[in-house]
């Protein structure tokens, strides 16, 4: 069975490829694919392993690939020169490049090198989105998987409430991770609400994606989402204030009351079940004395991928008063900065800082930038949702996950497409110009003054 999956998804990306040329006004279902599939995924089995270490305690379990990676494929080999100019490719080059340094420190460099090949799908997903992003109606069908995905999700959730989980997971095996993907679905979907969008598969993703966030019960990404939103819409309003604008805050007021009772109920009953006092607050502070010590007993990492095995071979977790028992020693330091510093010392710290605060910073400044393009609002939701994550990272560390990475690699995607497309669209402009004659040539040197032509001490009129 194991082969036959492997074929499966390696014989999916010639068919894609042939596919999409075949009938290139069928991409839009690719956009959709691109969207959905991170949320999918797990539940129908859409992968395959090369390598596998099922019983591994990293986050990367073996040489897997997925659908969404061989999609991202045929996208890029359809697409025209979809490295040319691209922003941020240099950072998730220089991030890989962390990843694979680490492997030289590491006891096991094959379970390090799972993190690297992982981050190589990535940067493929990344690639492929930046390839159609700078298209409105193709990120109108990113969008629209999305919101579909998390229609799925709120679905799964929804079912496992009422079959008695308190704090619902959907198919992605914790409720921490799903909350923390499901930024990157929440606020660029409202982003594209707040710039005029009407339909009704998008606003039913939105309040799909705040239940399942709401079922979850995770306080981390209950908190950041709610931060994410509100400065959502208060920069979407700075940058252009419309009465659309002001219509859907009035229905985020709504969505809220909807949602604000069954948050508080799945509080009260995660609480009423595992109260406050006994959580793992204090555990959290222990992990944090194990991941700082083992960074800096090792300024360069103990290898990408290894933490749980360092933390509990080399002493750390004991040291550091984490407590003896399995779930306890498996689990990774919540805080997604120090386990890149543990991990991969200051060269993945560095550069995972980078990669989160430079498509922020780019995002922004496109969106205020460009306050008519209508582009502008998705990339203002996309860097929003980078930003909540980066805040909600100081509290977990589920971004090293596959799945999470996938829908990052969607946003900075949205943002990197459509900054180059933009630049594109500017310089086609100006040739248009200076081909009507509106633009004067640049004079690339002044004229020299032509020398007289009678010597000094002649007289032209001799």
């Amino acid at each position: 069975m194991r082969v036959i999956g492997i074929l499966f998804i390696l014989l999916s990306m010639p068919v894609a490829i042939m596919w999409l040329r075949a009938f290139p006004k069928q991409r839009k279902w690719a956009y959709f694919g691109v969207g959905a599939l991170p949320f999918a995924i797990a539940a129908l089995n859409l992968d395959a392993a090369l390598v596998s270490w099922p019983a591994w305690t990293g986050y990367a379990k073996g040489l897997i690939l997925t659908a969404l990676d061989t999609l991202a494929i045929a996208l890029i080999v359809v697409s025209r020169q979809p490295l040319r100019r691209l922003p941020f490719l240099a950072l998730f080059l220089c991030y890989f490049l962390a990843a694979v340094v680490s492997m030289a420190v590491s006891a096991l460099p094959m379970s390090s090198s799972f993190y690297a090949f992982q981050l190589a799908r990535i940067a493929l997903v990344f690639v492929a989105v930046a390839s159609f992003a700078g298209n409105r109606n193709a990120l109108r069908w990113l969008a629209f998987g999305l919101a579909t995905g998390a229609i799925f999700q709120a679905a799964i959730t929804i079912d496992q409430r009422f079959s008695g989980v308190v704090q619902a997971s959907g198919t992605m095996g914790h409720q921490n991770l799903l909350g923390l993907m499901l930024h990157f679905v929440t606020l660029p979907l409202i982003a594209l609400l707040l710039g005029g969008e009407r339909s009704k598969l998008v606003m039913a993703g939105v309040l799909a994606a705040l239940v399942a966030v709401a079922l979850g019960a995770s306080r981390g990404a209950v908190a950041f989402v709610a931060i994410g939103a509100a400065a959502l819409i208060l920069l979407s309003l700075a940058r252009r204030a419309t009465s659309q604008k002001w219509k859907m805050v009035g229905l985020a007021a709504v969505a809220l009351a909807i949602v604000a009772p069954i948050i508080v109920t799945s509080f009260d009953e995660r609480f009423e079940k595992k109260p406050i006092y006994e959580g793992t607050d204090s555990e959290r502070l222990a992990f944090e004395r194990a991941a700082r010590a083992m960074w800096s007993d090792h300024p360069m990492g103990v290898g990408a991928n290894q933490y749980v095995v360092v933390a509990n071979s080399g002493g750390y977790s004991e040291r550091a008063g984490v407590i003896w028992n399995y779930a306890s020693r498996s689990a990774k330091v919540h805080n997604m900065y120090l386990l890149a510093a543990a991990e991969t010392g200051w060269p993945g710290l560095i550069t995972l800082i980078f990669l989160f605060l430079w498509p922020l910073l780019r995002g922004l400044a496109f969106a205020f930038g460009n306050r008519s393009d209508p582009r502008g609002e998705i990339v203002l939701g996309a860097a929003v949702a980078i930003f909540a994550t980066a805040l909600h990272g100081f509290y977990e560390w589920v971004f090293f996950t596959s799945y999470a990475q996938y829908v990052f690699a969607i946003s900075a995607g949205i943002i990197a497409g459509s900054i180059r497309q933009a630049r594109i669209e500017k310089e086609i402009r100006r040739r248009v110009r200076r081909a009507a004659g509106e633009v004067p040539t640049p004079v690339t040197a002044r004229a020299k003054p032509r020398r007289a032509l009678v010597r000094p001490g002649n007289s032209a009129t001799r």
